[in-house]
């Protein structure tokens, strides 16, 4: 396939002769159903390119950069990965319908035009939740945890900031995720809360206070910055060369 402006860029990291490189470029055919893709299969030979690439095992697939299966603080590696199908059984690739999930959110977040988040307490529409039913007061606790922490709250943190309202922590996170202003797991935990996120992706940003973060995508990378008022370095991952990108942002006067 023939690079186009929209069109997702999917890389298959494998080691050589990985048995699972043909399955799991096969399940992308089925999931991608001739959706405009531009699919790579890239070979890694040693654990240094594995860590610059973020091979957690193989194959380990990205889509735009991004591995959708990564779980945090998983190491590079050039061992076999396993996942974890639907059914619960465990396969060296990724089903198709897991596929087809990663790739359904990975397009919407490009619908979504990845906007800089709202500032904590700075005025705003975008992503700004509304007041109503506690949600916004949430919203707020959870990217104060993230930018003090560099990860996301759990719910028993976000309880308080629920109760003022009479809710559970768990029922305004879901009427957030509903309002996709954030993003949950199967056990109600953040994945995502823009523009911070809690899965590998390949945008990691330095507070000046020390903490680490990672991003949804460049722009939010971008963004986090000037939204906590704070000077920063944002690291991102090239998806086509691989190659380390560093910019260095300085909070305004």
């Amino acid at each position: 396939m023939s690079w186009e402006d929209d069109a997702m860029r999917i890389t298959v990291l494998t080691v050589p002769e990985c048995p699972n490189a043909h399955v799991v470029e096969g399940r992308l055919t089925r999931a991608l159903d001739g959706r405009a893709a531009d699919v790579e299969r890239v070979e890694v030979g040693d654990p240094e390119q594995a860590a610059r690439l973020g091979m957690t095992g193989s194959p380990t697939v990205l889509i735009d950069g991004v591995d959708p299966f990564g779980m945090p603080g998983t190491p590079a590696s050039l061992s076999c990965r396993l996942y974890r199908g639907p059914d619960g059984r465990v396969e060296g690739a990724p089903s198709v319908a897991d596929l087809r999930r990663a790739l359904a959110e990975a397009i919407a977040a490009v619908h979504r035009d990845c906007p800089p988040t709202d500032a904590v307490d700075r005025g705003g529409q975008g992503r700004l939740a509304p007041v109503a039913g506690g949600l916004r007061a949430v919203q707020q606790a959870v990217l104060r945890h993230f930018a003090a922490t560099g990860h996301s709250p759990s719910t028993k943190e976000l309880e308080p900031a629920a109760a003022a309202h009479g809710r559970t922590a768990a029922e305004v996170l879901a009427d957030l995720a509903a309002e996709d202003l954030l993003v949950l797991d199967d056990h109600v935990r953040i994945r995502a809360a823009y523009p911070f996120s809690t899965v590998p992706t390949a945008h990691r940003v330095r507070l000046a206070s020390g903490i680490e973060t990672l991003a949804m995508c460049a722009i939010d990378a971008l963004g986090i910055p000037d939204m906590l008022g704070v000077d920063a370095v944002i690291t991102s991952i090239d998806p086509v060369t691989g190659d380390t990108i560093t910019v260095t942002s300085s909070a305004a006067a």
